[in-house]
């Protein structure tokens, strides 16, 4: 038993498609559209662990918490990178593109070695070696 795939509502599925693309390899299904509901959506497979799906509908509200504050549900999504070098490389490479750092890379507390930025959405994601 594993978690086959997260999904998350974005503003710009495009935009959102093509970041997980460029900055993590993922690979991209045909985009799926329902002409009823007016949802579309992308899976994104990585080299490993659960696929991603990115959902959009124009009546999903804007609605969101900020980063900066705790809430219950979902919080963040990690990927494994490797190596520390690995986690160091995305770090500069997404600052040095504009994406907001907001943990820099470190050992945390339980011992992993990890970078944390924001998504084009603003979404938490961190990076591990």
């Amino acid at each position: 038993m594993g978690i086959e795939h997260i999904a998350i509502w974005v503003a710009n599925l495009e935009h959102m498609r093509l970041f997980y693309i460029k900055y993590f390899g993922a690979t991209s299904n045909d985009l799926y559209f329902n002409a009823k509901k007016l949802f579309y959506s992308y899976f994104l497979t990585f080299e490993t662990g659960p696929r991603l799906e990115i959902m959009h509908m124009d009546t999903i509200s804007e609605q969101r918490q900020q980063y900066r504050a705790q809430h219950r549900g979902f919080v963040h999504m990690a990927f494994k990178m490797g190596s520390r070098e690995a986690v160091d490389d995305i770090i500069t490479t997404l600052r040095q593109d504009g994406y907001k750092i907001i943990g820099e890379p470190r050992v945390t507390g339980d011992g992993y070695y990890e970078g944390i930025f924001l998504d084009p959405e603003e979404n938490i994601v961190e990076v591990q070696a």
